[in-house]
């Protein structure tokens, strides 16, 4: 009777490894920066600096943004002609037009702010981390 309270918590243990495994190789990664990385193309020469690393989608960026929101929810968004801007607890995802598809950068939220500060406003957005 006394092994069924140690067998319990070990096949619980084990059920949740497998569900984080499965949602780690189904594709959602760890992050929407890794969600980015492992789903778009790495167009690293047009990375800004070395805090916007930059990809690309044949898809346009209203597209694109339902793809990340999807698998990431946003804390806050924000869309106008420019692109759109989606706002993680410390990374930001700026989808941009690019001829018939989409540039995609990502960069901490600390750099993208200011970066992007004049098109945003008064969005709900903020150089701060935390959602």
């Amino acid at each position: 009777m006394n092994r069924i309270w140690y067998l319990i918590p070990a096949c619980l243990a084990a059920a949740g490894l497998l569900l984080f495994g499965v949602a780690v190789c189904s594709g959602g990664g760890l992050s929407p920066r890794s969600y980015v990385a492992g789903h778009y193309q790495r167009a690293a020469a047009r990375d800004i600096g070395g805090e916007a690393l930059a990809y690309t989608s044949d898809r346009p960026p209203s597209k694109v943004a339902q793809e990340i929101s999807w698998a990431w929810s946003p804390a806050g968004r924000y869309a106008d002609g420019s692109g759109v801007y989606l706002r993680y607890s410390t990374d930001s995802v700026v989808l941009r037009p690019d001829g018939t598809g989409t540039l995609i950068l990502v960069e901490p939220v600390r750099t993208a702010y200011p970066r992007y500060a004049g098109t945003l406003g008064d969005s709900g957005w903020s150089n701060r981390s935390g959602s």
